[in-house]
């Protein structure tokens, strides 16, 4: 059996019009995405939402969160939620420590 995954703008339009509803600075869980873009298979969309949330973030439209604080798009892990991207927050992850280490340049 064959399920058809929605294209990744329906998923990028509902992450970006459930953000455009919420406060300004307030996330959103991605399973609330999933649910509202396929509400009876919302769990095999989870990869997708995610997928395209690391597009935007990516694009510099959203901004991803763990423990409530932006993270690299490229390396997060885990449990992660979603906010539009606010004054102040970092726009390259290059130049942020990981780890309390930082490789310099040579």
């Amino acid at each position: 059996m064959t399920t058809t995954i929605p294209q990744s703008s329906p998923i990028q339009d509902t992450i970006l019009s459930q953000l455009a509803a919420v406060a300004a600075g307030k996330s959103i869980d991605p399973m609330s995405v999933a649910k509202a873009v396929e509400p009876e298979r919302w769990q095999r969309l989870l990869g997708h939402v995610r997928t395209n949330a690391i597009e935007l973030a990516r694009e510099g439209k959203i901004v991803i969160l763990r423990h409530n604080k932006p993270v690299n798009p490229e390396k997060f892990r885990g449990v992660y939620r979603l906010r539009l991207r606010m004054e102040g927050d970092p726009t390259s992850f290059e130049d942020v420590a990981e780890g309390g280490e930082q490789g310099g340049e040579e």
